[in-house]
């Protein structure tokens, strides 16, 4: 008996892999079916909408601007403008920059924002497919006693179903190339969220050095002054001298120290913003910075290249044109709801009023079929969709294009600042020097009795302005340099080693 048993069983079994042995054959006949038919369509259908064509951009040759004080319209070389602060010769300077790109909260959201448009552009591509389903029920009814019937069934069920849009008429494809697009243009954003980092951790760590050199002019020129100081109230003790001197060196010398807490906050403000700017708490950068060191000091040419060089390179500009290559997609998208959807939809499963018989060769159902749906009437919503975003694409064109203007001019300007500001700081050290021989001067001559003190309190308040100029200027001549660097997009070829990898295999 057992054996009689276990030969039924088998059996069963046999005529259950029989029957999924020929359900699995039919379902792949109609996934071949179907690939014929998606063949066929796709060979005579091209994606609706306009094709993307990048829009030309007339520029001229050369630069506006009269190059001087270093720049040359030579090509920057690549690895020379990715890595620009190294020309400043600071490695100071360079672990700051590296803790930055590590560190900074801006760049780790816009790393966000490419992630999730690398997802999206998944999500827009995962359209081209089928769609798979796994259900499964069991349901009890039981019909009223009073009808005369009174019975209770259960029905099991479970199986799976398939459904497919054919992309005919490019709907989806168009939804891919305006996602790909997207991610395109989040890349460029993270690029240029990395050039305005770099600069502006270079331009916070010039201001720390600047405000620090304006620190020590006053201290000196505050010594200086306190010297002054007590000559006058000597000679006035001395009754050589009246008390208007000596109330005269003692404003003088108390209007200099007035100046050292404005400029020790200076000096707070700009390293708490640049601990900011890397990504750490107010005060982490205090104590390496605490010692005093020279502003970085320009190299003595630059090359800034040919502005069709600066429209390749700046990823502001780059980004308009992909954020318009995706919209230019998006027309096709609307277009293709004006055509009719063609779907491919199925189902294998089980069903079966008792669970027992639910995996036998008599519980199989197969389903499956074609499919068109085609709005007929919509009171012309979908050709106002698609003059919405034509009109958007209008948008974006005219915002690449003010995207080009913008960096022309960014460039021109920081040209010509860079270029007077070298001229500025070259007459304020003539005048320095002047000064600073003027003083010298006075001081002697009042000593000697030869002058008025009035000369002496002059001379030494027009050393400190024009020292105060100097050490600004000096400053503002590095910052202009490095204004210049992000006006051209230097810097954002430093990525990640995850986004050099993404270039260097061609991911779009």
């Amino acid at each position: 008996m057992e054996i009689e048993n276990q030969f039924d069983l088998e059996a069963r079994f046999q005529r259950i892999f029989m029957n999924y042995h020929d359900i699995s054959a039919l379902v792949r006949s109609i996934f071949r079916f179907s690939m014929a038919i998606v063949i066929l369509l796709l060979s005579g259908c091209a994606a609706v909408g306009p094709n993307y064509v990048p829009p030309g951009t007339s520029v001229s040759g050369n630069w506006h601007t009269q190059l001087q004080g270093g720049l040359k319209a030579e090509v920057a070389g690549a690895q020379s403008l990715a890595a620009w602060w190294t020309k400043f010769n600071d490695p100071e300077l360079s672990g700051l920059i590296e803790r930055a790109a590590a560190g900074n909260l801006d760049l780790k959201k816009a790393r966000a924002r490419v992630r999730q448009a690398r997802a999206s552009r998944g999500v827009a591509w995962a359209g081209l497919f089928p769609v798979l389903d796994a259900t499964g029920s069991a349901t009890r009814s039981s019909t009223s006693n009073n009808a005369g019937i009174g019975t209770t069934s259960n029905l099991y069920a479970g199986g799976v179903d398939a459904s497919w849009e054919l992309d005919v008429f490019g709907g989806i494809r168009r939804s891919v190339e305006a996602a790909d697009a997207d991610l395109r243009a989040a890349q460029e954003d993270l690029r240029d969220v990395l050039v305005s980092l770099l600069a502006e951790t270079v331009l916070n760590y010039v201001e720390v050095r600047t405000y620090q050199d304006r620190l020590a002019v006053a201290e000196t020129n505050l010594g200086s002054q306190d010297e002054t100081y007590r000559l006058t109230l000597w000679r006035y003790q001395a009754g050589l001298s009246d008390e208007l001197a000596v109330q005269q060196a003692r404003y003088n010398l108390e209007n200099t120290r007035s100046q050292l807490p404005t400029l020790r906050t200076g000096i707070e403000g700009a390293m708490n913003r640049l601990a900011v700017l890397l990504g750490e708490t107010p005060g982490k950068v205090h104590a390496e910075l605490e010692e005093r060191k020279p502003i970085p000091v320009t190299p003595p040419e630059v090359a800034v290249g040919v502005p069709a060089d600066v429209l390749r390179q700046r990823p502001d500009v780059r980004r308009a044109e992909r954020e318009l290559a995706a919209q230019t997609a998006r027309i096709g998208v609307a277009t293709a709801d004006l055509y009719p959807k063609f779907t491919l939809s199925g189902a294998i499963g089980l069903q079966s009023l008792s669970t027992g018989n639910l995996l036998s060769s008599g519980s199989g159902v197969v389903s499956g079929g074609p499919g068109v749906t085609w709005r007929i009437f919509d009171a012309g919503a979908i050709r106002k969709n698609i003059e919405i975003q034509s009109a958007l694409q209008e948008q974006y064109l005219i915002a690449y294009e003010t995207a080009v203007l913008a960096a022309l001019e960014e460039v021109e300007n920081a040209f010509s600042a860079y270029a007077e500001e070298q001229r500025r700081s070259q007459s304020l050290n003539e005048a320095t020097q002047a000064a600073g021989q003027a003083a010298e001067l006075a001081q002697l001559k009042y000593q000697a009795g030869l002058t008025d003190f009035t000369n002496v309190l002059d001379a030494q308040r027009s050393l400190l302005n024009f020292q105060e100029a100097l050490t600004q200027s000096k400053g503002k001549v590095t910052a202009n340099l490095i204004k210049l660097y992000k006006a051209l997009g230097g810097g954002w070829e430093s990525l990640a080693p995850d986004e050099k990898k993404q270039r260097v295999n061609g991911e779009k």
